[in-house]
């Protein structure tokens, strides 16, 4: 019996058992549908390419690396933003036999230098950026690169003989050296590195077969056919978005438009209409702030009519999904949907069918306002690791509380420590030349340690309920998750940043980096100077922690902050503070501000 969600275009992994076997199908099932649109700074306007476009592009991409004597099973890097680029290295390598090893463009040149070395990368392709070009000043350290590919003739300038630009790489190409050798679905495909928060990355080696059941049972979650539009904005280099955001496409035959820049997104969110969005909680949360200030601006009547259609909109949800009985409200929605929630949006591009959001968790109200608003926001959970998707809500079971049930042949289990654990033959191979790492993760049976605290529910419904390296224990002996109570404190405007401290003491603080605008209007009303730093008055102090209790008026007595440090450098990949996939690195971030922490439980007798 056929699935209904499943389109006819869709190509099954049975009919196309590696990444490269999937692409070739594409091309030769749709040649002349779109695959993928993108921005052309010089012409300045979006260019659009077929799936047969984008064949003939690999072709000359492998054109070229033939050249270069790569053997199969040699480590090829990729360094560029989001692009048709990126999909023709990835794939031109890997149909060669060759394993593609993404990386970062905001990431250190540190970082990247390990991962070059560890994985001996052979070639290495890298973008116009701040980062790329520092990089390409410190080759002489990188002695496995035998050719640097630069996009760009502005990614900077270098003597060293191994480095071309793209155009004049690919005009020496010799397509009659190419070599197409036989690919075992169970091969190392790519090597993944984690962006850890702690310690040195772990390369993740995934294979073929890997990626391709993940995207495959992903794309069971939501009807997906050649119609769809995908923008592609998170990092190819993070798996969510390669595997749900390149292949999954790929495998439906939907098109993917690659933005410009986050700064940009809401432009292109206009121009491109997407009818599928892949997130993060935060790009949700700044939406959801700039909704709450601009309802500040509104009328009385205004701001009533928007709560109103957004809790109407969240009930008549609930009763679809069969939790809440029928409300005469309902028979309102058409309306409120056309005058209010429509004009919202309409910001996203008004096609937006549902968006997946996963990474991080997502804060409920968030989730409510949207779903409430008409868009359906489907949390998941998956790790590198996995392939990377675990579990995911789907449209007609979405309980927005949890991160959805295990995909379609992935198994879940709640350990030792209340640990989820998953198996399936989406679990990595292995952790690159690092066995020890592989054994703590995997253990006889298949069974891959997430790390997360969690629970399941009777329904099969998954929740995150903490992190394990992440807990502090108090004194007292108390367990404190901070990631809940971040997340609680942070839907308050003022809150860019923050991290609650307190393992090993009596009781809780936290580092704060204020919202700048909202920082400084809290200022002015408490009569400081907004670049006021560090422990701020007792008065200013007392007024900060007011407004963080009321966040946590819902926790347990033991999530109480008694002291906050204010800090306006923002933490970020930049400065190391932050993984590149914005995870707090905690460990760093204390080590950095501990004499801050120590004022906090030392300076003031409380």
């Amino acid at each position: 019996m056929s699935n209904p969600r499943v389109h006819p275009a869709t190509i099954r992994p049975e009919d196309a058992p590696t990444l490269p076997a999937l692409f070739r199908a594409r091309v030769a099932a749709t040649p002349d549908a779109p695959a993928y649109r993108q921005f052309d700074p010089e012409r300045e306007e979006w260019t659009s390419s077929s799936w047969g476009e984008m064949g003939r592009t690999v072709d000359r991409w492998q054109a070229a690396l033939a050249t270069e004597g790569l053997r199969p099973g040699d480590r090829v890097a990729i360094m560029v933003g989001n692009s048709r680029e990126w999909i023709a290295a990835d794939l031109s390598a890997m149909e060669m036999g060759l394993v593609t090893v993404p990386l970062y463009t905001d990431d250190r040149p540190e970082n990247v230098g390990y991962i070059i070395g560890q994985t001996q990368a052979r070639a290495l392709l890298i973008g116009d950026t701040v980062h790329g070009r520092r990089l390409l000043e410190h080759l002489e350290k990188m002695p496995s690169l035998k050719r640097v590919v630069r996009l760009s003739d502005n990614a900077g300038t270098s003597g060293d003989p191994r480095v071309l630009p793209l155009e004049d790489w690919l005009q020496g190409g010799d397509p009659s050296a190419i070599r197409y050798p036989e690919l075992d679905p169970d091969a190392l495909a790519t090597i993944v590195y984690t962006s850890g928060t702690t310690g040195r990355p772990k390369g993740v080696m995934l294979s073929h077969r890997n990626i391709l059941e993940n995207a495959w049972a992903s794309s069971l979650t939501g009807p997906l056919g050649p119609s769809d539009r995908f923008l592609s904005f998170l990092p190819l280099s993070h798996m969510m978005e390669r595997t749900a955001g390149c292949y999954m496409p790929m495998m439906v035959g939907a098109e993917v438009a690659f933005a410009r820049s986050i700064q940009l997104l809401g432009e292109d969110l206009q121009t491109i209409r997407p009818t599928v969005l892949i997130s993060v909680p935060r790009i949700y949360e700044r939406v959801r702030g700039r909704i709450r200030a601009g309802l500040r601006q509104k009328s009385a009547l205004g701001r009533w009519l928007f709560e109103k259609t957004a809790a109407v909109g969240w009930r008549r949800f609930e009763h679809q999904q069969g939790r809440g009985g029928w409300s005469p409200a309902f028979l309102l929605w058409p309306l409120l949907e056309r005058v209010v929630a429509r004009k919202v949006l309409d910001r996203l591009g008004g096609q937006v069918r549902f968006a997946v959001c996963g990474g991080a968790p997502l804060p409920p109200p968030v989730a409510q306002l949207f779903i409430g608003l008409g868009l359906p926001v489907l949390q998941g959970y998956g790790m590198t690791e996995a392939g990377p998707v675990v579990t995911v809500n789907t449209p007609d079971d979405n309980l927005p509380a949890s991160i959805g049930k295990p995909l379609k042949d992935v198994d879940v289990r709640i350990g030792e420590n209340h640990e989820l654990q998953t198996r399936s033959n989406c679990v990595m191979l292995g952790y690159w030349k690092n066995e020890e790492a592989t054994r703590e993760t995997i253990d006889a049976d298949g069974w891959l340690r997430t790390g997360d605290q969690a629970r399941i529910d009777d329904s099969g419904h998954v929740y995150i309920t903490g992190r394990i390296k992440d807990i502090l224990v108090l004194t007292n002996g108390e367990k404190v998750p901070p990631a809940d109570m971040e997340m609680a404190i942070g839907l308050d405007g003022l809150f860019d940043q923050i991290m609650v401290v307190g393992d090993g003491q009596p009781f809780l603080t936290a580092l704060m980096v204020p919202e700048p605008d909202a920082w400084q209007t809290f200022a002015s009303d408490q009569g400081i100077d907004p670049a006021t730093a560090g422990e701020p008055p007792r008065k200013v102090e007392r007024a900060i922690l007011d407004r963080i209790h009321h966040q946590l008026e819902d926790f347990p007595g033991y999530a109480r902050i008694r002291h906050v440090y204010v800090i306006h450098e923002p933490w970020s990949v930049e400065n190391g503070m932050m993984t590149p996939t914005i995870k707090l690195k905690r460990p760093v971030i204390r080590e950095h501000y501990r004499e801050a922490i120590e004022t906090m439980y030392n300076g003031r007798d409380r």
